[in-house]
């Protein structure tokens, strides 16, 4: 067999082995991908990039470049929208897999098949993988930066993987930094990298300056960083993902070549840079994926110089960890889109006449009625809300507001019982004098077994 047919079998194996997670956790998404559609299909109806097509143009989605790359898909109802989302999505992390794939047909046979199967075994990857989100996309530009380490284009890939999600920046100034460094380049040539790592990034914020008044995404303001809730978010990701266990080879570190030593460095800078951003509210370790596949290019080099009982050890750690976390935590996540849909059955009928309505889990509400107008309690979308006192889902919103905004219906989630509000917001609302005196109990939602939402209608 030639050395190229091997190459293209081998990423042919990784891309099926991502594919078959991706269909395994098809059934997976988060309300957030249906915020982003929304702001899709109105760039599609020439409404421009907003939330509510009667509304101002609002700074909703981090990935300020998201929408319009929806925006081709995006001419069909909502959840039409999203399946083909996540075909995109698919079609993404398969080429992420397929380049972990040719790098590992030059390897050795144990190399090659412990990073199989520690993908396979990573559940991350796999739901995030067909999610309907950008994740696929910034891990594809990152992992296409890795792969083409030794070559200039890296630097602008890291940064285009950094303009997806803003908080890989410093990843990608490490990357690009440390693998010029590592080429012995000119202090020029290392600052012309540092430019290109930024340069994508750094035009995002000029572009939200221009047209939003801020530099920083909208989530800043609307949900401030915690750095006690990034650390622990940081552990538990750690955990979930499972392949960061590869990289506790420091022996094998100090032997590999200056550039991956710059990648190890690069994810070690990222998980500071999630803490800092005070982690996130998302299942399985959003933040971490883009950088994952990295780590497995990082253990095919290592398995070139690591000792051989530590290279077993780490792998069958990792690949243990990860296949129990994927047993224990994978049906949860295959449930997401059938429960979204029955809850937005039943929505329809309750919601109906309403034409404005108030939640913080606004994705599903606005994919019920496309000219909805949908107030954000969370100020994702919201300037104005975002700004209020509060975390994203403890924003000091009030009655009078919703009044003044001509609120017909407020959704407010609850966990497990009806009076159980999960949200501070929902708490809140839940108590004030001015709700109490215009909103009445409606009916509740369930949503799966153990959740849903209580509908307050006004009088």
């Amino acid at each position: 067999m030639s050395d190229r047919t091997r190459r293209w079998l081998w990423a042919a194996l990784f891309a099926g082995v991502a594919v078959a997670g991706a269909l395994a956790m098809w059934g997976f998404t988060v309300d957030d991908a249906l915020i982003s559609i929304r702001y899709a299909r109105h760039l599609a109806a020439g409404a421009g990039y907003r939330f509510n097509a009667d509304g101002p143009s609002t700074d909703g989605v981090t990935p300020l470049p998201w929408p319009f790359l929806l925006a081709p898909l995006a001419r069909a109802p909502a959840l039409a929208v999203l399946a083909r989302a996540k075909v995109l999505d698919v079609v993404l992390a398969a080429a992420s897999a397929a380049l972990v794939g040719r790098r590992a047909a030059d390897e050795r046979a144990p190399a090659r098949v412990t990073a199989l199967l520690a993908m396979a075994a990573c559940l991350p990857l796999a739901a995030w993988g067909a999610s309907g989100m950008e994740t696929p996309l910034a891990t594809l530009l990152a992992t296409s930066c890795v792969f083409y380490i030794d070559r200039a284009p890296a630097a602008w890939l890291a940064g285009l993987a950094a303009a997806v999600r803003p908080e890989l920046l410093p990843w990608a100034e490490v990357v690009a930094c440390g693998a010029s460094l590592a080429r012995r380049d000119r202090p020029a040539a290392v600052m012309r990298a540092a430019l290109f790592a930024g340069a994508p990034f750094a035009a995002c914020a000029v572009t939200r300056r221009v047209v939003f008044g801020r530099f920083a995404p909208l989530a800043v303001l609307a949900k401030p960083s915690d750095l006690e809730h990034g650390a622990l978010y940081a552990v538990a990701a750690l955990l979930a993902c499972a392949l960061p266990l590869l990289l506790l080879a420091p022996g094998a570190l100090r032997r590999v070549p200056g550039a991956y030593q710059a990648v190890a460095a690069a994810f070690a800078v990222h998980v500071l840079a999630v803490i800092a951003a005070g982690g996130d509210s998302m299942p399985y370790a959003r933040l971490f994926v883009p950088v994952l596949p990295s780590v497995l290019l990082l253990h095919l080099q290592f398995a070139r110089v690591a000792f051989c009982k530590f290279f077993w050890a780490r792998s069958v750690a990792t690949v243990a960890l990860g296949a129990s976390i994927a047993v224990v935590a994978g049906p949860r996540g295959r449930r997401v889109m059938s429960e979204r849909a029955a809850l937005m059955r039943a929505a329809e009928p309750v919601l109906r006449g309403d034409t404005r309505v108030a939640a913080v889990d606004i994705g599903w509400v606005s994919a019920l009625e496309p000219e909805r107008h949908v107030v954000d309690l969370a100020g994702l979308t919201d300037p104005e809300i975002a700004a209020l006192p509060g975390g994203h889902t403890s924003k000091h919103v009030d009655g009078t507001m919703l009044l003044d905004r001509d609120v017909s219906a407020i959704l407010l989630y609850v966990d497990p019982r009806p009076d159980a509000y999960a949200h501070a917001v929902g708490s809140h609302l839940a108590r004030d004098p001015v709700v109490r005196s215009h909103y009445a109990l409606r009916g509740v939602l369930p949503l799966g077994a153990r959740a849903g939402y209580v509908v307050l209608g006004r009088y």
